[in-house]
């Protein structure tokens, strides 16, 4: 039996989270190493990492709300020039 214990539902947790999402990048051929420089000087860009394979790179994002979060991919990093197509993963918990 339970006693004084709260038990944390998924609402709760996501309202404890700051909204993070990892987002996958084709860059245009050659310009990987452009777009590498660029991504990792937006703001709340935490981490950005060079992949072989499917895609050229891994963008992991935290942003203070979700609005914020959707406005950084959407109206920042999806309008480079060189972004070809993205892939994004939004966490959820």
């Amino acid at each position: 039996m339970l006693h004084n214990s709260k038990i944390l539902n998924i609402t709760d947790l996501q309202n404890q989270l700051m909204p993070i999402a990892f987002v996958l990048l084709n860059a245009e051929l050659g310009a990987e190493s452009e777009l590498f420089n660029q991504v990792k000087s937006l703001e709340h860009v935490k981490y950005v990492y060079v992949l072989y394979g499917a895609y050229d790179l891994v963008v992991k994002i935290e942003a203070p709300d979700s609005e914020t979060l959707k406005k950084t991919i959407s109206n920042q990093i999806r309008q480079l020039k060189n972004v070809r197509s993205t892939l994004t993963m939004t966490v959820i918990e």
